[in-house]
């Protein structure tokens, strides 16, 4: 019955964060509201919000585990859908279709918090300021400093066709499929407890895998979305994006956990998943700086999909590896 309810939560959680980007998409089109703010807080924040609730209710039952291996597994599983997306759909070969100037900083500083976030695993112990590891303030200090010297400078992005609503209707929409993933997301932080319980599977396993899968399939909608509109920076920009917010939602976890630096109350199979996010993150910023000058017909379609292969290889091994151990 445990199952029964985990896969219905994941489904509503799915289907209202789709509901969410959508009329999302609508206010930021219809307010005076600059489109950069409210992609910024409102988008962003919309299309993270299973991994919120997930992560809160798990600190609130007293599982870091689920909370932390939902935000680096949420991670991993994003990159997990670029590289399957790629190998689907080779004949677009998308990475060579792409600005890389409009993806590779956000790749760096995310691979950069990623770096900062295993040496804190990898140490002992962790200097804590109110509780809250000096790891996350260092987190917070790269972003400032990402958004100050790094902005946008691509211009106008190409955006996803908007609904056919009013602003009123999109506002209601909005709040009512955030309850919904509020809602749905606490239930999935609990199944998922319960199901680490009678099955005797770890939590950061539930969390980093299954958890993390159910709250990424947003993204998976998103991805497909803007590549049928052949909108491929729209693509990797979304999931690069999202991993960077759920990053900063991670620091948030941290401020909330009242028991210590949350990344020192965790299992050090969290290691791992933070390694594997690394390894995939090296292998699209790979495709990103591999990006051919001239005719990229000139590679064959195997030799262009291998570190996309790879990519779904290495994720799967791992896997395996936390699921046996």
């Amino acid at each position: 019955m445990i199952y029964i309810i985990f896969f219905i939560a994941a489904l509503l959680v799915v289907t209202a964060a789709v509901f969410i980007s959508q009329s999302g998409d609508v206010i930021s089109k219809k307010t005076s509201l600059s489109g950069a703010l409210v992609g910024t807080f409102l988008i962003a924040g919309a299309t993270s919000l299973p991994e919120l609730t997930t992560s809160l209710t798990a600190i609130y039952i007293d599982n870091p585990d689920i909370a932390v291996g939902n935000m680096l597994g949420s991670n991993v599983f994003n990159l997990l859908i670029l590289a399957m997306v790629d190998v689907l759909y080779r004949k677009h070969r998308f990475f060579h279709r792409i600005n890389p100037n409009d993806n590779i900083p956000i790749a760096m500083i995310g691979l950069t918090f990623l770096i900062v976030i295993i040496a804190t695993l990898l140490t002992p112990v962790t200097v804590q300021i109110f509780g809250i590891g000096i790891e996350m303030f260092i987190i917070v200090t790269l972003y400032i400093l990402y958004i100050r010297y790094l902005p946008n400078s691509h211009g106008e992005e190409e955006s996803l066709p908007t609904k056919d609503m009013s602003l009123n209707s999109a506002i209601t929409l909005f709040v009512v499929a955030a309850i919904v993933v509020f809602l749905s997301g606490s239930i999935l932080s609990l199944a998922g407890d319960r199901i680490a319980e009678i099955s005797g599977l770890d939590s950061s396993f539930i969390g980093g895998f299954l958890i993390a899968a159910s709250t990424s399939l947003p993204e998976l909608v998103t991805v497909l979305a803007a590549f049928k509109l052949a909108n491929y920076n729209m693509a990797i920009g979304s999931i690069l994006g999202s991993n960077i917010f759920n990053i900063k939602l991670l620091v948030l976890t941290d401020v909330l956990y009242r028991k210590g630096p949350i990344l020192k109350s965790i299992q050090e199979s969290h290691l791992y998943i933070a390694l594997l996010s690394v390894s995939m993150t090296l292998f699209v910023l790979y495709l990103l700086l591999g990006r051919p000058n001239q005719n990229h017909r000139s590679i064959s379609q195997w030799r262009y999909i291998m570190p996309s292969v790879l990519m779904i290889i290495i994720y799967f091994a791992v896997s395996y590896m936390l699921f046996r151990a």
